[in-house]
């Protein structure tokens, strides 16, 4: 924890309440959040829901590991005066940043989603077109094709109507 102990009045803490600037009140000190927005776990809404208010019981409810609380040390800022603390305060929708979806790890997945199937038919396509005149593909389609089979007749040698040589049949 920080040497200083500043004593911050709940009017001002209570005008950090963005995701750019976001301060939060538990068990009497003062944390500054900012940087640690992006990594928080439950995401950054849940720091924002918990500004503008004694954010204690919201902190102690979700049951935070010994780890988090030692992590809590680096963003203390200083203490809160407990006279300027309002027992109840209306609710204040915190200011969150415009959404962008371009910035999310879920709209990489989706491009890829579209674009990978697209680019494999690409290039089946561009392999079809520059290897269809290879001998060996019109082998294959030649002879790969069931409509082949099934639309010429099989010809078949004539049967020998002699019994095969090398057997004997027993005569009476």
């Amino acid at each position: 924890m920080a040497s200083d102990r500043t004593v911050h009045v709940f009017e001002e803490v209570a005008k950090h309440n963005s995701s750019k600037d976001c301060w939060l009140i538990i068990s009497g000190k003062v944390y500054d959040v900012t940087p640690f927005m992006d990594d928080h776990p439950g995401g950054d809404e849940v720091l924002l829901s918990a500004t503008g208010k004694d954010a204690t019981n919201d902190f102690e409810d979700v049951g935070h590991s010994d780890s988090a609380r030692e992590m809590m040390e680096k963003y203390y800022i200083g203490e809160i005066d407990a006279s300027t603390v309002p027992k109840k305060r209306a609710y204040v929708q915190p200011q969150q940043l415009q959404y962008n979806p371009d910035k999310t790890h879920d709209f990489v997945i989706k491009i890829l989603q579209f674009l990978v199937p697209l680019l494999i038919l690409g290039l089946a396509f561009v392999l079809w077109h520059t290897t269809a005149d290879h001998p060996l593909v019109e082998l294959v389609v030649l002879f790969g094709s069931r409509r082949t089979y099934q639309s010429q007749p099989l010809e078949l040698p004539d049967r020998p109507t002699s019994p095969p040589r090398g057997r004997v049949s027993a005569q009476n």
